[in-house]
């Protein structure tokens, strides 16, 4: 019985005692029935069993003996072609304004290409990856770039041809879909100030980075974002083979087998111009699932390319313990991932930076910044602009003009005391 009172003790208090029986006596007294009132404010949890939504045939893609069209795909092993052009949403692609294209040759009419063009560049009938470093059948100029912080970064530049094909698919397509309201990178109208401005005077700053942002965005992925705008599913693979690539095998023999893993397959090119809008559409439900998870905690969320900022009150930094790891869940599901070293908290004493731009008090540039631009100024002014030239920059004044046209963005006071310096240089010494 000590073992069942040491229980019900534990949970529900001591036992009542009658007066005459005295500490040492085992006789309780009985408990009463609750009231109907009290029973009635007892909540009853229930248990909760998930149930996984029943799968939604998808109808096969009709055949038939005959091409349908130009480039349809034979089905392995039958004398029979594929006809992916029958899923056409045509309400999603009014209610965006994009272009109706149906089938291989509607998309080289509008890209003003042949044919034959078309599925050069989308390497319709080859694997890039076989392809010789620097060849001419490469339609990328790849390069490493090292990193600040060590490491380093694949440039992919599309060549002149695939460039102009990648720019109207980027105006006539992907501009016309706006992404999440909390993706402020790369939209015309928002900048580095509008991704900074929602945490000017917030307690706690947390800075987030996203891992490999672009390669993480997959060929699949691509194909699964043009299908979700309207477009068939024929037509969903050729945007995407043009907006995709994976590197040659020779520029990877020496690559560590994290890069191996991420540039072999065919992925968003960094330096593509359809690249940072491909991004922001892709992680359109990551960010809707973020801004939904800091609403819930009282807090403010921002994403600008891959840096990811909350802010909030004091009592947020309590949260983090919690809020992170459900941060990296979220993202994980999305097929994203937190770089482990760029992970920034700082708080109301400290200076709180956002994408570059002080938020402590307002908007403002950092100190630092200024001091070291009026520094390069003042010498050039005194000594001539030609010995502080030590990066080697081609338009040193074109990008010193552009230095003070930044700091005048974020403080206009110290913009003009820049610019007066800048007008009395003699830019012939």
């Amino acid at each position: 019985m000590h073992l069942l009172d040491w229980l019900w003790s534990l949970l529900f208090g001591p036992p009542r005692r009658s007066p005459a029986t005295g500490p040492g006596s085992n006789q309780e007294v009985p408990r009463q029935a609750p009231t109907a009132a009290v029973a009635a404010t007892r909540v009853r949890l229930t248990r909760r069993t998930y149930t996984a939504p029943t799968p939604v045939a998808r109808p096969a893609a009709p055949t038939s003996e005959q091409s349908p069209y130009l480039f349809a795909r034979p089905v392995a092993g039958q004398a029979v072609y594929l006809d992916l052009t029958q899923d056409t949403d045509l309400p999603r692609l009014e209610h965006w304004g994009l272009p109706l294209l149906r089938t291989p040759e509607d998309l080289a009419r509008w890209l003003e290409l042949t044919p034959a063009q078309l599925a050069w560049l989308a390497d319709r009938f080859r694997d890039p990856s076989r392809v010789s470093l620097h060849a001419r059948g490469d339609h990328y100029h790849r390069r490493w770039v090292p990193k600040r912080r060590g490491g380093r970064r694949l440039i992919e530049s599309p060549k002149r041809l695939l460039k102009h094909v990648q720019t109207r698919i980027l105006r006539q397509i992907l501009d016309r879909v706006p992404p999440h309201p909390s993706a402020h990178g790369f939209r015309r109208g928002h900048s580095i100030v509008s991704n900074a401005r929602p945490h000017v005077g917030q307690a706690v700053v947390v800075r987030l980075d996203l891992a490999d942002f672009y390669p993480s965005v997959t060929y699949s992925r691509v194909v699964a974002l043009f299908r979700s705008l309207g477009y068939c599913r024929e037509i969903a693979c050729w945007l995407a083979r043009l907006t995709t690539t994976n590197a040659p095998q020779k520029l990877l023999e020496t690559s560590s087998v994290n890069e191996t893993t991420l540039f072999r397959r065919r992925h968003l090119p960094q330096g593509a111009p359809t690249s940072p809008a491909l991004a922001n559409l892709s992680a359109f439900v990551s960010d809707l699932r973020l801004d939904g998870l800091a609403r819930s905690f009282g807090v403010r969320y921002t994403r600008y390319a891959d840096d990811l900022t909350f802010s909030g009150p004091a009592t947020f930094r309590n949260s983090l313990r919690i809020f992170i790891p459900l941060v990296r869940q979220i993202l994980k599901q999305e097929r994203f991932h937190l770089h482990p070293g760029k992970r920034r908290v700082e708080r109301a004493s400290q200076r709180q930076q956002v994408t570059g731009v002080v938020v402590n008090a307002k908007v403002n540039c950092c100190r630092h910044d200024f001091d070291l631009l009026k520094a390069i100024l003042t010498n050039c002014l005194r000594h001539g602009p030609s010995g502080q030239n030590r990066d080697g920059h081609l338009h040193f004044a074109s990008h010193l003009r552009g230095h003070i046209a930044h700091i005048a963005r974020l403080n206009e006071r110290r913009g003009r005391q820049l610019l007066a310096i800048y007008q009395q240089i003699d830019w012939t010494r």
